[in-house]
Formats: structure tokens, C-alpha cells, sequence
């Protein structure tokens, strides 16, 4: 693979975690889509994570890569156009145990992201999306929510992408 190809799937990649982060700071706090995607592009928040060392239980910020910002702003925008189309299909995909309303709102916002990219870009292959959406989940939770995470986008992608 070269290393134009790779640098845009790292780019990509970037997109998709920064429109999980954008997407959480719209939803609570309020903020408007404009000024997220803004801050997102020029840099001014999301450039950094915490990556924890559990041998020396100690914390250390990493600069990510640089995101395609032109894939991010489109997500985050699609997300926002169609939340409440979005949240009523994953509600029709969940059960009680695990009902969008009771998830934590990092949670919702990977969904609504993962569901968006399933129903609105035909062109990226199912198995990448579920995956990287895998990914996120790992980075953000420990439990069972990244195995939930897959089999729900598994089940979605069965229904919207034949």
C-alpha cells in the first residue's frame, strides 16, 4: 500500500473519531454545528488523547493524526441533519437492556455516526465501517459495548446495505 493510500485511510480514520467527539460536544453541550467543525478543522480542540500506561499507571497526551476535514465535516453535518431519523433506527434495532435513551452519550454519538456513514456512503465497504466503528468503541470502553457495537452495525448494514 502506498503511502498516499494509507495517509488518507489514517485521515479517514481521523474523521470518524473526531465526528464521534464533535457529535458528543453538539449533543451536550450545545454548542453549535458551525463552531464544533470550526474548532475541529483549525485545530483548536480534538488534537490530542490521553493514552494511559497501566505498568507505570501513568498518563500521557499524543497528538492524533490529522483528520480529512472535508469527510469530517460532511459526517458531522449528516449526523446533524438526520439525528432524530438516526435515533429511531437504532431504536428500532435495540432492546430494553440496551435502549439509546440509557447509553452514555459517547455511546450515542458512535452510533449515530456509525449508522450515518451505513445508510449514506455506499461507497466505503461495510466491513471497514463496522470495523473502524469496533475500534472507537475499544477506545472508549472496556466491557461489552464494542462486541455490542459490532453485532448491531452487523445487523443494520444486513437491513440497509443488500
Amino acid at each position: 500500500m502506498s503511502k498516499f493510500v494509507s495517509d488518507k485511510i489514517r485521515r479517514k480514520s481521523g474523521a470518524r473519531l473526531a465526528a464521534v467527539q464533535a457529535t458528543y460536544m453538539i449533543a451536550y453541550g450545545q454548542l453549535p454545528v458551525d463552531e464544533v467543525i470550526k474548532d475541529f478543522v483549525e485545530g483548536k480542540v480534538g488534537r490530542y488523547v490521553i493514552e494511559e500506561d497501566n505498568v507505570t499507571e501513568s498518563e500521557e497526551m499524543i497528538e492524533v493524526s490529522p483528520i480529512d476535514a472535508a469527510y469530517f465535516e460532511n459526517l458531522v453535518r449528516g449526523v446533524h441533519a438526520k439525528k432524530q431519523d438516526l435515533e429511531k433506527s437504532l431504536a428500532h434495532y435495540l432492546n430494553e437492556k440496551w435502549s439509546f435513551e440509557r447509553m452514555n452519550g459517547t455511546m450515542q454519538a458512535l452510533l449515530l455516526c456509525a449508522v450515518y456513514e451505513l445508510t449514506a456512503t455506499m461507497d466505503v465497504d461495510t466491513k471497514v465501517l463496522i470495523q473502524e466503528y469496533v475500534d472507537l468503541a475499544y477506545a472508549f470502553f472496556t466491557k461489552n459495548e464494542p462486541k455490542m457495537v459490532n453485532a448491531l452495525l452487523d445487523q443494520i448494514a444486513h437491513a440497509v446495505r443488500v
